[in-house]
């Protein structure tokens, strides 16, 4: 079994993950979100917004990982025919990765567009037929010494 070194005997370097993920909805959620007519408000917003927030919290949720100095972050939602796409980039000089901030920024956006929006997406038993969270992936990690790209 490989070791691993400790965080703080690593060198400080450029890291960047970029995470991408979908939200399943039904065709009537989409146009609704799309015309801005969902009772909660802007779900997109929202969703970004959420996203940005649990970025900068990753170290709370999960916890063995460790707080990082995040240098930029982006959260971008955007409706597609099936649902809603999410991408977030999470950046840092800093000495382990930042997949973990993006994934998580990923994952939240879209649950938060999925609680804005659950009131549409329930059958008449409460339950979610159609709505599907994933995959999430992470696209890309970048670790280059120096400054960003």
């Amino acid at each position: 079994m490989a070791t691993q070194r400790r965080v703080h005997e690593k060198p400080v370097v450029f890291r960047q993950a970029t995470v991408r993920g979908s939200l399943r909805l039904r065709p009537s959620t989409v146009v609704a979100i799309r015309q801005r007519r969902v009772e909660k408000g802007d779900a997109l917003g929202a969703g970004e917004l959420a996203g940005l927030l649990a970025m900068k919290r990753t170290p709370e949720l999960i916890p063995h990982c460790h707080p990082i100095p995040l240098t930029g972050s982006r959260v971008t939602l955007s409706i597609q025919r099936s649902g809603v796409r999410v991408e977030a980039v999470a950046e840092a000089l800093w000495r382990t990765g930042v997949e973990m901030e993006a994934l998580v920024g990923a994952t939240i956006a879209l649950l938060t567009v999925w609680d804005m929006v659950k009131y549409l997406e329930k059958d008449e038993r409460g339950q979610y037929p159609i709505t599907r969270l994933g995959p999430v992936q992470v696209l890309r990690k970048i670790k280059r010494a120096g400054k960003a790209p």
